[in-house]
């Protein structure tokens, strides 16, 4: 099972740029994109054998989650059960059978952190929603989680130290699912700096590989044994993300 996840900031905009040809090209069983910025389905041309899933936000233009998934769900439900957190249109989960697939899309923090006391309550909410899941079978989640957990997913971490996505409380919050046993996957297998998954479309960030590694697929340490690989496809253009994956041995 190749699981690929892609923030691909507006699927308007990402169709144009490419982004049929770039799915095929990666090969993925299921793809859950994040920042779709639709209220309606959109038609995608040269996806022929992926059903779609879509959480709409009920703000126009904004967030949004999708999942392409060549592979038939047992069932599919649509945010984690909060009235205060279920209206962004921010997470998808399939049940899978043998586990749950959680595409979820984290709140940033904003400029002068003006949100994130809502985050931390969000953060909260949805590791209870994980263990509750959990309780059930294991759980694989991937998505923007907006949060560069340590200094060496970023470029420049001391200038960064209180900026969405960098603060303490934000990288506590993901210590916090790591302490009740879920991986970071890509982890598992490099542990090099200079792996991003997002830069800024200024000052030929990408170009010159200024970046933050805030995109991430996670895992139930009970499926420790089914992870063969965990990977960044940072050659993938047509967002300021690029999309991250694993490949699991899931039978």
């Amino acid at each position: 099972m190749k699981i690929v996840s892609w923030n691909v900031n507006g699927l308007r905009a990402a169709l144009k740029n490419g982004f049929a040809e770039s799915v095929m090209s990666m090969g993925a069983d299921v793809l859950c994109i994040q920042e779709t910025r639709l209220q309606a389905p959109e038609p995608v041309k040269g996806l022929e054998g992926y059903t779609p899933f879509y959480n709409f936000a009920r703000k126009k233009g904004y967030s949004g989650t999708a999942v392409f998934t060549s592979v038939e769900p047992l069932s599919v439900s649509y945010g984690m059960g909060s009235a205060e957190h279920d209206d962004e249109g921010r997470i998808i989960t399939l049940d899978f059978g043998g586990y749950y697939l959680v595409n979820v899309y984290t709140p940033n923090a904003q400029h002068g952190l003006v949100r994130l006391d809502y985050r931390m309550r969000w953060d909260a909410c949805f590791l209870e929603y994980l263990l509750e899941l959990e309780r059930t079978k294991p759980v694989v989640f991937c998505g923007d989680l907006n949060v560069a957990h340590k200094e060496i997913d970023l470029k420049n971490p001391k200038a960064n130290e209180r900026n969405p996505g960098f603060t303490r409380e934000e990288r506590e919050g993901f210590d916090r699912i790591l302490a009740h046993g879920f991986i970071d996957t890509f982890r598992e297998f490099n542990k090099e700096p200079g792996n991003y998954t997002w830069w800024s479309y200024r000052f030929n960030a990408r170009a010159k590989n200024i970046g933050w590694r805030i995109d991430y697929v996670c895992i139930s340490a009970s499926l420790r044994p089914s992870l063969v690989d965990a990977f960044i496809l940072k050659d993938i253009y047509g967002s300021d993300h690029c999309p991250v994956g694993v490949v699991m041995d899931l039978s």
